[in-house]
């Protein structure tokens, strides 16, 4: 009997025990980078990319070969997806040649079309609305530098700055399934959708966090053991950085702020960073910064996803481990 089929298209299509899971193998991998190769074959994993990407592309190339597999990756001018052929039509073809799908597209929507046509895997590895495979790797990072995976539970984040984004949602959902105190804050207007909120409250009374939405950072910062930030301008919108930012300026991640978090904490930022904007140099240059490390973790953690999701599906326990 063939197991049923699992994605990772946001954060909470796992559990609190299945992301500890992936948790745990990640540092697996972080000691060993070849700890499993489960694509040994070589089989094939398709990596699309609508958007441009840097550590995204990295991680997952070198991740699927580190697998023992071949990273198929397809840029959107390189494929008919980008000339108007069906989601459907590409999922039904990705799926008879590859073992996993890997997107880095727009809408929600597209990577929830694909999962539905596919009889493989498929990782969402950035929408507008989430980012579960950033928010892992933040999660590798405080367990590397706090005492490990079974410690996630019970501390405390705040994510500044543009809090209605696919940051601040992933945060809020991934926080309150390990069990975190979440706090993120925004200028009003930028705030999260509060049917996620409202998820992700629900998922936190499950396990003993919570969830708080505020437009004061101090409020947010305040004890936090990680501070967490972004660009206040996604890609794209580049030419608006001087009208965009505006809003944000109250929420830039600096000393002062920092000194409201608890003493020793964390700061991490999904890159790429504009030093004097969302963020000081003298913080993410500085002690407390842990971002090479974070940036570093996408591989770990997206390899430990994909051999979870593989491992689901073979119903190998060996690669569940």
């Amino acid at each position: 009997m063939t197991a049923p089929l699992r994605h990772m298209l946001r954060d909470d299509d796992v559990s609190h025990d299945e992301q500890l899971q992936i948790l745990r193998l990640g540092m697996k991998f972080r000691a060993n980078r070849f700890y499993a190769r489960p694509f040994e074959g070589p089989q094939a994993v398709a990596v699309l990319f609508d958007k441009p990407s840097t550590r995204t592309r990295s991680s997952f190339s070198v991740g699927v070969a580190e697998l023992g597999g071949y990273p198929l990756v397809i840029d959107k001018g390189g494929s008919q997806l980008g000339r108007g052929e069906p989601v459907a039509d590409t999922a039904r073809v990705l799926t008879r040649m590859t073992s996993t799908i890997v997107w880095r597209t727009f809408g929600q929507n597209r990577v929830e079309e694909m999962a539905r046509y596919a009889t493989v895997p498929v990782i969402n590895a950035l929408t507008d609305e989430f980012h579960p495979c950033q928010v892992l790797a933040d999660f590798l990072t405080i367990a590397q530098h706090c005492g490990g995976v079974d410690s996630l539970a019970g501390k405390r984040i705040a994510y500044l700055g543009d809090a209605g984004n696919n940051m601040a949602n992933s945060y809020l959902l991934a926080g309150a399934t390990a069990g975190m105190h979440v706090a993120v804050a925004g200028p009003y207007g930028y705030l999260p959708d509060p049917a996620i909120v409202d998820d992700a409250k629900a998922i936190a009374r499950q396990n003993d966090g919570s969830i708080l939405v505020t437009t004061d950072p101090y409020e947010a910062a305040k004890n936090a053991d990680c501070i967490f930030t972004d660009t206040w301008v996604s890609m794209g919108e580049e030419s608006e950085y001087a009208t965009r930012s505006k809003p944000f300026w109250d929420y830039q991640v600096n000393d002062e702020l920092m000194s409201h978090a608890a003493p020793n904490a964390l700061f991490q930022h999904c890159l790429p960073a504009y030093r004097g904007k969302e963020v000081t140099a003298s913080v993410i240059d500085g002690p407390q910064s842990v971002v090479w490390d974070e940036a570093e973790n996408r591989l770990h953690a997206q390899k430990a996803l994909m051999t979870w999701l593989i491992g689901r599906q073979r119903e190998d326990d060996n690669l569940l481990a």
